[in-house]
C-alpha cells in the first residue's frame, strides 16, 4: 500500500469516508458490504492518517457510497459545486414550507444577504433553527452584527454532482440581536458547533421569518 503524495493532510481521506457515511445513514458493515470489503479494512482506511489506497478500492468505495473519487480524496475541495451538467431528464420541484424546514434543519453553514452602504452583500455564517427562526452567532461591530432591525435574506442549499440533483431554500425576514440572558444562555448552551471564523463570536441574531421557498431539481420518476 502507498503513502498518500506529500501535502495533504493526515486523515482526510479518512474523514471524507466517515462524513459520507453518515450523512448516508450507512454502517460501517453496509459500506464494507456494498464495496466488497472487510469491515475491518474499511475502519482501518477512515482511522488510519495518510493512507492511500489504490485506484480499484476508492472507485468501489464511491460507487458504495454515491460519490465520485475526486469527492473522497479532496479533488474538488477548491471548486464550487454544481460543475456537473444536469439531467435531460431532471425536473424542477417547488418546495412546500415544512419541507423547506426539514431541509434546513437543524444547523449548518448558509449565506446571509443584506443592503450595506456598499451595496448588497452576502456572508456566509454558521447558523442553528431554533422555534422556527434562524439564529446564527456573530462578533460584535462585524457586518453580520449590524442587521438588526433590517430585512434580511438567508440562503441554503446543497448539491449532490454525483446525482446531478440538488436543492435551496431561501427565508426572508427581519433580523434582531437576542439579547434576553435566558435565551442567550440558552442559545449559547445548545449550539451545534463553535463558529468556523477565529475570534470572539458571542452576539447571537436571529433571522424571523416573513416568506420561506424552496426549490428541488431531481431526476424525474420514471412513468409507472
Amino acid at each position: 500500500m502507498k503513502r498518500s503524495p506529500s501535502g495533504s493532510g493526515p486523515g482526510d481521506l479518512g474523514r471524507r469516508l466517515v462524513g459520507r457515511r453518515v450523512e448516508l445513514g450507512l454502517t460501517r458493515r453496509q459500506v464494507a458490504d456494498r464495496a466488497g470489503m472487510a469491515s475491518g479494512y474499511l475502519r482501518y482506511l477512515e482511522e488510519t492518517p495518510a493512507v492511500a489506497p489504490g485506484t480499484g478500492t476508492l472507485v468501489r468505495l464511491a460507487d458504495a457510497l454515491h460519490t465520485s473519487v475526486t469527492a473522497l480524496t479532496g479533488g474538488d475541495a477548491d471548486l464550487p459545486p454544481g460543475r456537473s451538467r444536469a439531467s435531460r431528464t431532471a425536473e424542477l420541484v417547488e418546495l412546500d414550507v415544512e419541507e423547506c424546514w426539514r431541509r434546513l434543519s437543524t444547523h449548518g453553514v448558509g449565506r446571509l444577504g443584506v443592503i450595506t452602504a456598499e451595496g448588497v452583500t452576502i456572508l456566509p455564517v454558521n447558523y442553528t433553527v431554533v422555534d422556527g427562526a434562524i439564529v446564527f452567532r456573530t462578533a460584535p461591530g462585524s457586518v453580520p452584527s449590524q442587521v438588526a432591525g433590517k430585512r434580511v435574506a438567508f440562503e441554503a442549499d446543497h448539491i449532490d454532482d454525483v446525482f446531478r440533483q440538488g436543492w435551496s431554500v431561501l427565508v426572508r425576514g427581519r433580523a434582531r440581536e437576542v439579547t434576553r440572558s435566558d435565551a442567550v444562555r440558552r442559545l449559547t448552551e445548545g449550539s451545534y458547533s463553535e463558529p468556523w471564523a477565529d475570534g470572539r463570536r458571542d452576539l447571537w441574531v436571529r433571522v424571523d421569518p416573513v416568506e420561506i421557498t424552496g426549490r428541488l431539481i431531481r431526476e424525474r420518476p420514471a412513468d409507472g
